[in-house]
């Protein structure tokens, strides 16, 4: 280990020796997860691909680790009194689940347009559930100030040393399960995870390269890090790293132990969320799949290496779920939308029906529409929703309509 580094571990406020006391608390009370290597996934990407299933916790999220490592060292008094939390769901299910396993009274802010399976899953635990704030920063403050009200004790969802040192006990886990990893690649938010995992990682093996990973809408950390001014707008599918203040104290572990961070768009979170349910048969959130995301925007950064992912969630929504998949199945050319401009006469939609019958396409949806169109009265717009295999039997399905004198356009994917 270099001078530079040990100084720097030295100086931090959480140590190894505060993670592997974490690991103390949560022995048998939250789930050592596995940790497996995907062939399919190492196979696609051209690196050993290692998938850290904490998707698969009690609340399907790792924040339960953080959770009750910092719920255990509150005083009996505390205790008593009860706890508040602000979160976008998931920090908030581990709160309220290990609350209630304590016996302690807790109550969950969380801002408006949270996931509804999060808030559910939350108020299931038991906690009493505020929505307010449009975003995690104003559900903090919203909660602060209640907690103070009430004489609530706050438990900070990333920036505090505890909650820290919980969510380190994944590295502990990993490199306990796979020694010869080259890679971290590990989701930001607020950061907390990152810098527990990097405080542990960076002890145990030095050489170990941690990137830290961001949605591109919401490039917090990455802007403080790398002195930029990125925007930070809209709803990304990874709300939970959705965060446009980092910690102070995450920021500066991050600052001192993660190598990088880069970014990563909508569409390639959507498409490495896809991957993870039809390779894998695992579901996870948008923030979960962002590692993978990162792997396969990065394609010559990682390869040949040994990576590891840490699949920090799986509270999606299955109505946003369904989305994802069916747009991704639509970028894949599995799903196409046909648009024809035919004369209303008799036999006309059984002619293109025909062909596309004769393709082996599958006929999804059929919208027949004379009345809303800009076309001629004796015309009919017609949409036909297909499935083919792939883009080679998409465009012989196309080609097979346009021999047979079809007019057809293919909409967008």
């Amino acid at each position: 280990m270099s001078e530079t580094l040990t100084a720097s571990l030295a100086q931090l406020p959480v140590t190894l020796a505060d993670v592997e006391t974490a690991a103390g608390v949560l022995a048998g009370f939250v789930r050592r997860t596995s940790f497996e290597r995907s062939r399919t996934l190492s196979d696609i990407a051209g690196a050993g691909v290692w998938l850290k299933f904490e998707n698969l916790q009690f609340t399907a999220t790792f924040k339960e680790r953080g959770a009750l490592n910092r719920l255990s060292a509150l005083s009996a008094d505390e205790r008593q009194r009860g706890v508040i939390a602000c979160s976008a769901g998931n920090h908030a299910q581990g709160v309220a689940y290990h609350a209630a396993s304590l016996e302690i009274p807790a109550t969950i802010v969380v801002p408006l347009g949270t996931p509804t399976v999060k808030i559910e899953n939350t108020r299931r635990h038991g906690a009493t559930v505020i929505e307010g704030g449009t975003s995690v920063e104003d559900a903090a403050q919203l909660a602060m100030d209640y907690g103070q009200k009430q004489h609530l004790t706050f438990i900070h969802p990333y920036d505090d040393p505890l909650i820290i040192a919980g969510q380190g006990t994944i590295a502990l886990e990993m490199l306990a399960a796979v020694p010869d990893l080259d890679v971290l690649l590990v989701p930001i938010g607020g950061g907390g995870l990152i810098s527990g995992m990097a405080v542990a990682a960076k002890t145990l093996k030095p050489s170990l390269e941690i990137i830290g990973v961001q949605a591109a809408l919401y490039p917090s950390m990455y802007n403080l890090i790398k002195e930029t001014q990125l925007p930070m707008r809209g709803d990304t599918l990874a709300e939970g790293i959705a965060v446009k203040a980092p910690g102070r104290i995450t920021s500066e572990i991050v600052r001192a132990l993660v190598d990088d961070i880069v970014l990563v768009s909508e569409q390639q979170i959507e498409r490495a969320l896809s991957l993870l349910i039809t390779i894998e048969k695992t579901v996870t959130e948008g923030a979960g799949a962002a590692g993978l995301a990162a792997i396969l925007a990065n394609e010559q950064r990682f390869r040949g290496r040994a990576v590891g992912l840490v699949l920090t969630g799986g509270n999606i929504d299955t109505r946003l779920l369904s989305g994802v998949l069916t747009r991704q199945l639509a970028r894949e050319g599995r799903l196409s939308q046909l648009r024809f401009d035919i004369a209303d006469r008799p036999g006309q939609l059984a002619t293109v029906l025909g062909v596309l019958s004769k393709c082996g396409a599958n006929i999804v949806e059929v919208s027949h529409q004379r009345i809303f169109t800009d076309l001629p009265a004796k015309a009919v717009l017609l949409e036909v929703v297909i499935e083919t295999r792939d883009r080679s039997h998409l465009a012989s399905t196309i080609a097979a309509l346009r021999a047979a004198n079809i007019d057809v356009e293919v909409g967008g994917h």
